[in-house]
């Protein structure tokens, strides 16, 4: 509103007039002054004192494993990136299945969940990132408007891996060697998960003394199914579980608690060689030394050995061994220190006036303390070759 003011002998009046301020004065003479209000120039802001600026939302820029990813390393960090820096005690996000680990701040706007060991194959794994005031919150107080979630898939344990783990314990008639700066610690069970998935480079190694008629069950740098069944099943025997020569969920399991321990093999490894060539003979070698060449019997030509190999998976001291002739009349017979390798067909005794040409039913039959004194060495998983 107008107001008075005072100049050495005049006076007159303070007008604001189309806001502009004018000094009217005594002798009838108009004198802009200014603005009679400061206006905002663009661009600037005002607030009150001690107020707080407004919070952005805060977005999720990305998660890795991405949503729907397959075949992911399932001892991989989980790692969230926001769209702003986090608050320093913010809540984190949630992982299902629950498995122990720890969320981790990587950066300003980024966290990563690290699992103490990780997750098992062909696991489907969900990340749910929280919202609203419960939820992920920026340093500069923003929340997500709704809340995220991603799910991915792990994929499968690598048989390459097998094939280390148990060169490494000694199932194999190889060793192996990890490239340089690959090699995990055996007690690193997080480590030993992610080589599960993602075998790292090496080397195998024949150990020496065994004969070419073992080295053809490894080809082009890697193990037939047969020599890897059998190295299966010798530590499935030794762990107590089901002997079937597969590498399932069991098996890796107790393969990461033998690795954590250093359970390696005290059987060592066999092999066992029948051969059909006058004379019969049956030669054994265990950890790459023959410890056996015998004259040995293989079946007659109406009961004739399998020719190939297989692994043995059934083992007596002692059974009586029944079953039928070619007349078609029964036999039950004793016999001691029997290792099966087919059905039907074991290393055994049986007492005959000679050996070392067919005279069994299908059998490999020995002397007696021949035989006694190879069944030791006869483990589950043994392989077993009869060749013509």
């Amino acid at each position: 509103m107008p107001g008075m003011f005072s100049l050495g002998t005049f006076r007159g009046r303070i007008v604001a007039l189309g806001g502009v301020i004018v000094l009217l004065l005594a002798a009838g003479i108009w004198v802009a002054l200014s603005h009679a209000s400061a206006q905002p120039t663009p661009g600037s802001q005002h607030q009150a004192a001690g107020s707080k600026p407004s919070a952005d939302p805060l977005q999720v820029v990305s998660v890795t494993p991405a949503d729907a990813a397959t075949g992911v390393n399932g001892a991989s960090p989980i790692k969230v990136v926001f769209s702003a820096r986090l608050a320093a005690n913010s809540p984190m996000p949630a992982v299902s299945p629950a498995i122990p680990g720890s969320w981790q701040h990587v950066s300003a706007d980024a966290v990563q969940f690290v699992p103490a060991r990780g997750f098992a194959e062909y696991e489907h794994v969900r990340v749910e990132i929280p919202a609203g005031s419960a939820g992920v919150t920026a340093a500069a107080g923003g929340t997500l408007a709704a809340p995220d979630t991603v799910s991915f898939e792990t994929g499968g344990y690598a048989p390459a891996r097998m094939a280390e783990l148990l060169a490494q314990l000694g199932y194999l008639p190889l060793t192996w060697t990890p490239a340089a700066g690959t090699a995990a610690p055996l007690s690193d069970a997080s480590a030993q998960l992610s080589a599960a998935y993602a075998p790292p480079a090496g080397t195998f190694s024949w150990k020496p003394g065994y004969p070419v008629e073992l080295h053809d069950f490894w080809q082009d740098g890697a193990p037939t199914s047969l020599i890897m069944d059998g190295a299966v099943m010798a530590f499935e025997s030794d762990h107590g579980l089901t002997m079937d020569g597969a590498a399932g969920h069991g098996v890796w399991d107790v393969m990461f608690r033998a690795l954590a321990a250093d359970q390696v093999n005290t059987s060592g490894y066999s092999y066992a060689l029948a051969s059909e060539a006058s004379p019969e003979t049956l030669t054994v070698w265990h950890n790459g030394r023959e410890i056996l060449r015998t004259l040995a019997n293989t079946g007659i030509p109406a009961a004739p050995t399998t020719i190939g190999t297989a692994p043995v998976y059934l083992r007596y001291s002692f059974q009586i061994m029944r079953g039928t002739n070619p007349d078609g009349s029964t036999y039950a017979d004793p016999v001691s220190w029997v290792s099966y390798f087919r059905s039907g067909e074991a290393v055994h005794y049986f007492p005959r006036y000679s050996y070392g040409y067919p005279q069994s039913l299908g059998c490999v039959e020995l002397p007696y303390a021949q035989a006694k004194y190879i069944w030791p060495y006869m483990t589950y998983g043994t392989l077993v070759t009869v060749a013509a």
